[in-house]
């Protein structure tokens, strides 16, 4: 089933090769024609809708789905592999064992080596996407709050996932350490210049304390999204519920960093500094619905507090791989603005001494 070099995913994927995914999860279909349409490029994957013409036991199969595939050169398609293999596992192995609300994925396909993958997903459609930059509003940020606590609820501190998911180690906190300062550095060469001085003075002074802290508090531990932001979050038209998307970077965590980072870097200062409490408030009560216990909301407060080291790890990072845009920078310097105030207000370097 491999894909000829060169190839458009989307071009690739005809009739043929999603007949051959969906009897291979279990469907008697056969897929006669295929119409797809790109839906949004990635930095490493390509989405696109699949609108199908289905014969046979559809066994309540839409007719429009959205592919997901790796795109690009295979020496970037290889950097990108243990990314693309992670989502895989996700649908195949997690998404069945959590609560939350995500694509449903009707089949998948991986190469040996995760250099190419195809997944076929809910179309999420008539959804609306957050906006990273806008950011949103409070009763927004609880309903990805109470998704999230579906997330981590039903795999909280549970063994299976933590012989699924490899543990962030200590070799792994000294290698982040020796390359995070030279990361910083890039950082404020190409966005200081927009930030605030109290915010860059915080970004000099997180220089070698990552490693540490991603190691620091290994309990409790569940299953976290990594990148759980408004850009991937895919709003209900009547805002009865949210789904989020691309879990490419799921990884073995303290779960309330995942809280931390939608709330540090999507609300406005002014909004999450009213609305801290009861936002993680609500997330704890949800998890005590799905039997979360010997957690109080005073701990669950003080790991918020000390998630919000994810936002500059993921902005320094992130910042580093994306496509150079006007609109991407202006995002990234806001994410800055508002997670280095969120550090500030909750005092989370003082939880790492």
């Amino acid at each position: 089933m491999s894909r000829p070099e060169g190839m458009d995913p989307a071009d690739w994927t005809n009739g043929s090769r999603i007949t051959e995914m969906l009897r291979g999860a279990g469907h008697d279909v056969t897929v006669t024609d295929v119409v797809a349409t790109p839906v949004g490029t990635g930095q490493m994957g390509a989405s696109f809708r699949l609108r199908l013409t289905i014969e046979g036991d559809e066994g309540g199969l839409p007719s429009t789905m959205v592919g997901k595939a790796a795109t690009g050169p295979p020496e970037r398609r290889a950097i990108s592999s243990g990314s693309y293999r992670t989502e895989v596992d996700f649908y195949r192995n997690i998404a069945p064992r959590i609560d939350a609300r995500i694509p449903r994925c009707w089949a998948s396909w991986v190469t040996d080596d995760a250099t190419d993958f195809l997944l076929l997903l809910e179309d999420l459609a008539p959804r609306e996407q957050g906006d990273q930059l806008l950011g949103t509003s409070v009763d927004d940020a609880a309903l990805a709050a109470v998704n999230l606590a579906g997330l981590h609820g039903p795999l909280w501190n549970d063994p299976w996932i933590a012989g699924h998911l490899p543990p962030f180690d200590d070799e792994q906190a000294a290698g982040l350490d020796a390359v995070f300062p030279t990361m910083v550095d890039f950082f404020l060469g190409r966005y200081g210049p927009r930030l605030e001085p109290s915010t860059r003075a915080l970004y000099e002074r997180i220089k070698g304390v990552t490693g540490q802290w991603l190691n620091g508090r290994r309990t409790p531990f569940a299953a976290v999204h990594g990148d759980y932001r408004l850009d991937n979050l895919m709003f209900a038209p009547d805002r009865s519920d949210v789904a989020v998307v691309d879990w490419q970077t799921v990884s073995l965590g303290l779960p309330a960093r995942d809280l931390a980072f939608l709330c540090g870097t999507g609300l406005s200062v002014e909004d999450r500094r009213a609305a801290d409490d009861d936002l993680v408030a609500t997330y704890h009560a949800t998890l005590t619905g799905y039997g979360v216990e010997n957690y109080s909301l005073a701990e669950c407060r003080e790991d918020y507090a000390y998630g919000m080291l994810q936002g500059p790890l993921v902005i320094v990072f992130g910042s580093a791989i994306a496509e150079a845009t006007e609109r991407g920078d202006e995002m990234f310097t806001v994410m800055a603005e508002r997670s280095a105030a969120a550090m500030d207000d909750l005092g989370t370097l003082d939880l790492l001494a």
